[in-house]
């Protein structure tokens, strides 16, 4: 028992350092677990302030930046436009139309078989590999007729124009019911920027800048359905009155967004050096304050809710296919037995399902989580035989808190007015 503890205790400090964190001095309570098992819409004038200003004066160019991006591991960015579908609405019938970015993998393609399945959605599966994303969804299931894979490449600014046109011409005149933005990568081992093909760090391009736009181009199909939301997922990792966002190091933060003021060619958006692991915390955050701007520039005039989601740990996810294979193997134990984060694809994809569905969800604005606000490490429940209080399984959906700085409105309308400088929809 002895050898099991010390094992558990080293797992609880060398997990953080695996994943690219320096941990810091954890509570009490957590050393205490160690011992135990188109065109986009424009919002009215805002009166909070001046106008950012682009500093383009010292950008680097975006491809001497591309020079230097090293040949990694990861497929290169492709652009390459697909063939639109059309005459959609036959398909669609009187179900509601959902898009799902990312829906080939994890919390993405588990949230979009559920909206399938309950025979109420017809799920657009926007994937960068399409080929595989069809293969994946006949092998998972999915009902026949009940859903399409588009191509959507986030790494690219022309493809996400290019869904924008293909969904449209599949749809028709109808509405978008929900748009569900959702894909990711996280990048913490590379030594180096990866770069999109505008010239941007990879993980703030396809976490938040790709999404941003996709987002701004469908604004004016969603305000024309019965009850439209934009769900834009988020991550503890963004909130800094989590653990795992506050007590593990590096925390996110945008500084002065020096970085996104010089424009394409930045490695961080505080101007710093490239630090992978804080470069999708800093996307986390931009995710939930775009989440918190939309809602104030756009819910009173269209009526859509916005909001985002922490489904738990999803530690078998696709998102840490960068990590070692020992990691991969060790961290869902490790997040089910001593943190109580873990929380499977399956639960993760009914949690993503009831914020699109449930009338539970349709305030805006909001960041939903389960089972604990992941402020502290879970508790065990004896009587409910799980672990609670962390944010993994089980528990209910509530309405929880962005931390200080992820809520800082007056930073959350810099970076969107710079957004929309860098997807070009402003000069």
């Amino acid at each position: 028992m002895g050898a099991l503890r010390r094992l558990v205790a080293a797992l609880v400090w060398a997990l953080p350092l695996a994943a690219g964190f320096v941990a810091q001095p954890l509570p009490a309570a957590l050393q205490r677990a160690q011992s135990s098992i188109a065109t986009p819409l424009r919002p009215r004038a805002s009166s909070t302030g001046s106008r950012v200003m682009m500093m383009t004066a010292t950008a680097p160019d975006p491809r001497e930046k591309l020079k230097m991006a090293p040949k990694l591991a990861s497929p290169p960015v492709d652009s390459s436009p697909q063939f639109p579908k059309v005459n959609g609405g036959l398909l669609i019938g009187n179900r509601k139309l959902v898009v799902v970015t990312g829906a080939s993998s994890g919390l993405g393609l588990y949230g979009a078989l559920e909206l399938a399945k309950s025979n109420d959605y017809y799920v657009v599966l926007a994937c960068r590999n399409v080929e595989r994303a069809k293969r994946i969804a006949q092998e998972a299931g999915f009902p026949k007729n009940s859903y399409t894979v588009m191509k959507l490449e986030l790494g690219s600014l022309e493809s996400v124009r290019n869904f924008v046109f293909n969904l449209k011409a599949f749809k028709g005149p109808r509405p978008l019911d929900r748009l569900v933005c959702n894909a990711a990568v996280y990048l913490p081992t590379d030594p180096e920027p990866r770069f999109t093909e505008d010239g941007f760090e990879m993980t703030m391009g396809v976490n938040h800048l790709g999404h941003f736009l996709l987002t701004q181009l469908l604004l004016g199909d969603l305000k024309r359905a019965a009850d439209p939301r934009v769900i834009i997922v988020g991550s503890i990792t963004g909130n800094q009155n989590t653990i795992g966002g506050g007590l593990v190091y590096p925390r996110a933060d945008l500084g002065d967004l020096s970085g996104m003021r010089r424009g394409a060619g930045f490695e961080m958006a505080d101007g710093g050096n490239f630090f992978g692991a804080k470069a999708y915390k800093d996307s986390k955050v931009c995710n939930m304050m775009t989440v918190q701007e939309l809602h104030r520039r756009f819910h009173d005039d269209t009526g859509i809710t916005f909001s985002s989601l922490y489904p738990g740990c999803i530690a078998e996810t696709g998102l840490f296919r960068e990590k070692r294979g020992w990691f991969r193997t060790v961290f869902p134990y490790f997040m089910k037995y001593v943190t109580g984060g873990y929380v499977s694809e399956a639960e993760s994809g009914r949690r993503l399902f009831q914020v699109v569905d449930d009338d539970v969800c349709t305030k805006s604005g909001v960041y939903w989580s389960w089972n604990g606000n992941a402020q502290q490490v879970g508790l065990y429940d004896p009587f409910a035989k799980e672990v609670r209080g962390a944010g993994g399984a089980g528990g209910d959906i509530f309405e929880n808190q962005y931390s200080q700085s992820t809520a800082d409105a007056s930073t959350a309308k810099d970076m969107y007015d710079l957004s929309m400088k860098l997807v070009g929809l402003e000069k």
